[in-house]
């Protein structure tokens, strides 16, 4: 029997990350109103979106819950790293 394999996501302390396709990429900075520059960054080698398969130039949308502010989401713009 194989060991189970580990899941970044799964840790408490990990926010829910979810891949925008990069055809979405200009709806999203419309609804911003944010040019794609003025997006933090993420790097492609990074635990969780390597995990989750993302590409440079594609977007990480990344839900936070919080217990005193709710609900907060940010975007992330994929580097090549």
């Amino acid at each position: 029997m194989s060991p189970k394999k580990f899941s970044v996501q799964d840790h408490v302390l990990v926010p829910k990350h979810e891949r925008i396709p990069i055809t979405e990429v200009p709806k999203v900075l419309k609804e911003l109103n944010v040019s794609i520059n003025q997006l933090p960054l993420i790097r492609s080698s990074d635990p969780v979106a390597r995990e989750i398969g993302a590409k440079p130039g594609e977007l990480v949308k990344i839900t936070r819950r919080d217990e005193i502010t709710g609900e907060s989401v940010v975007y992330r713009l994929v580097v090549i790293g």
